[in-house]
């Protein structure tokens, strides 16, 4: 498989069981969080009904490979827009080739076109690939630390 046959583009509710799927296999990673593949599929769908957000889809030959969602919200540090990667995940026999550069320079993009001045991503501190990635790629760490209470 060369790059050349990875098309990126937004994805649509037709694509909503195999993102699904391919949450799964980021949740086996990152196991912070549980499988629920109908908690997921509410979660996708309402981000792609949201007017503030976006999930991008790499395909290969018709078949769903990876995926790459954001967020926009406001930052008070900032002044105005950030973008919140969500979830980055491609699948495991297509790791490695690039798709995952594509995803994150096509939510770049559209983050950009939103007017957003910031991207930020949680990762999980036990995944040492996805660091190396994302170290590779220029993503500085930070000194925040992530917190959260259920309500």
């Amino acid at each position: 498989m060369g790059l050349h046959e990875c098309h990126v583009r937004r994805a649509t509710t037709d694509d909503v069981a195999a993102l699904a799927g391919l949450l799964g296999a980021l949740f086996k990673i990152e196991t912070e969080f549980l499988i629920d593949h109908e908690k997921q599929t509410q979660g996708l769908m309402m981000l792609l009904e949201s007017g503030a957000s976006v999930i991008h889809c790499a395909e290969i030959k018709g078949v769903v490979v990876g995926m790459c969602s954001a967020q926009s919200l406001v930052s008070t540090a900032m002044g105005g827009l950030s973008a919140l990667v969500e979830d980055l995940v491609v699948h495991e026999d297509h790791r490695r080739k690039g798709i995952g550069t594509l995803l994150l320079a096509s939510i770049e993009t559209w983050a950009r076109e939103q007017g957003a001045m910031r991207l930020h991503l949680l990762a999980d501190t036990q995944n040492k690939k996805a660091k190396k990635f994302y170290t590779k790629l220029r993503w500085g760490e930070t000194r925040m630390v992530c917190r959260r209470k259920y309500v």
